[in-house]
């Protein structure tokens, strides 16, 4: 994959734009919610935002794609993605995991719980 190809992944999801966070490229969703950045430590890495739950079923899947961020980010659920060993079909659950994360939360009726944008309820 390259960082291109990790950016259309990126911004394929609904109200993802790009913005740029200690001189590299970063994807957030409305609200300014951070789900992605590119080129961190290099140009031959992108990170997802996963939950610590979410990274370990990710890298113990596809440990030679997704390796934990060193320190406390990495402990908190921040994962790398080594571009050249990452396909479509490989990143993509582990992005929407990361955009199901920032994307805010609807309410579909006053009455009714919130959602979010990946239907799952948000316990009260």
């Amino acid at each position: 994959m390259t960082a291109e190809q990790f950016r259309r992944v990126a911004l394929g999801f609904p109200e993802a734009f790009e913005s740029s966070h200690m001189r590299h490229p970063d994807f957030r969703v409305r609200g300014g919610k951070l789900f992605a950045t590119l080129a961190y430590p290099d140009k031959t890495w992108g990170m997802v935002k996963l939950t610590p739950e979410q990274q370990e079923e990710f890298v113990g899947a596809e440990p030679e794609v997704f390796v934990p961020v060193k320190g406390g980010w990495g402990r908190g659920g921040a994962t790398s993605v080594r571009l050249r060993a990452a396909t479509k079909k490989v990143l993509q659950p582990a992005m929407a995991a990361a955009w199901c994360s920032a994307a805010p939360l609807l309410t579909l009726s006053p009455e009714g719980p919130p959602l979010s944008r990946c239907n799952l309820r948000v316990p009260s």
